[in-house]
């Protein structure tokens, strides 16, 4: 399908507005995300559905961003990219977690194996259905329009205003980063000594707006934000791996529901051994990574503010 996008990814210098750098962006990952669809059409190599929902998240960020000046078509866009994004969402969640306990078993004799396949066979089962949902949202003219919608923004005019092109440079940096790491810091400081998983999560979810943002203006903020990116995602990569053991643990006892196989209830058990110590693991981590995002932030704050 032709969107009309220029033949070369478009480009901005360092020193353009905020609204030139989201162009840009929009357009590089309108870019991914056309180049990504057929391999998850297919379903040849699963890291194509995999970065197609990632490049959805950066779209949503930039779409979102401090000064895209996309005026009206924002909301519908977060609207539209939200309903992408969970379209393709469940059949990746299942890949991870069918991906990560099969790595768990690698290490056990051929009949706990194959007691862990015969575990996982309503995972299959549940992801030959999410898959088939998700080929068919591919197909509809909903997606097409989306895909129209985003070429469109990507070259529309920005709606700025009529402050100077200095002034809005100056400020274009911290006006992208800083809602984004307010709201992380905000739920950091509401945290208690003990939170749930569910509020670790909520943080894996702001860390990863917080990091996105912050490559959205990776090449107006130099050195500062490279730093704040790299810390942002080790935080982000702690509470991951937090949110995917617990996820683990979650899907064995839900699976093991109305299980009457003994050996598929023992390598269950032994998996969720082992899901359990490692989420008590990465959350152990997680506030010392926190300290190094605020530290870098504090740094960025300072040498751009």
């Amino acid at each position: 399908m032709d969107l009309g996008l220029p033949p070369e990814p478009v480009t901005a210098r360092r020193k353009d507005p905020p609204a030139v750098h989201v162009r840009v962006r929009l357009d590089s990952q309108l870019r991914a995300l056309l180049a990504h669809e057929a391999g998850t059409k297919s379903g040849v190599d699963p890291e194509d559905l995999h970065q197609m929902r990632v490049t959805i998240r950066r779209l949503r960020a930039a779409v979102n961003a401090d000064g895209a000046g996309l005026g009206d078509v924002v909301s519908p866009l977060q609207v539209e990219l939200k309903w992408l994004g969970n379209a393709l969402g469940r059949v990746r969640d299942i890949d991870v977690q069918l991906d990560r306990l099969r790595a768990e078993a690698a290490g056990f004799d051929d009949e706990e194996r194959a007691a862990v396949e015969r575990l996982l066979g309503g995972l299959v089962a549940e992801r030959k259905a999410a898959r088939r949902r998700m080929l068919a949202a591919l197909r509809t003219k909903r997606y097409t329009a989306l895909l129209t919608s985003l070429a469109a923004a990507t070259a529309s005019a920005p709606q700025t205003t009529s402050d100077s092109a200095d002034r809005v440079v100056d400020n274009a940096v911290v006006s992208v980063i800083y809602r984004p790491y307010r709201k992380l810091f905000k739920a950091v400081a509401a945290m208690g000594d003990d939170p749930v998983d569910e509020q670790l999560h909520a943080l894996r979810i702001k860390g990863k707006r917080l990091r996105y943002a912050a490559e959205l203006v990776g090449p107006a903020g130099k050195e500062p934000v490279k730093q704040l990116i790299k810390a942002t995602k080790a935080f982000q990569e702690v509470l991951g791996e937090h949110q995917d053991a617990a996820v683990a643990e979650e899907t064995i006892r839900r699976l093991l529901q109305g299980q009457d196989d003994a050996a598929v209830i023992f390598v269950a058990g032994r998996l969720v051994e082992r899901e359990h110590a490692r989420r008590l693991a990465y959350r152990s981590q997680w506030r010392d990574r926190w300290d190094a995002v605020a530290a870098f932030a504090a740094e960025f704050n300072r040498k751009t503010g």
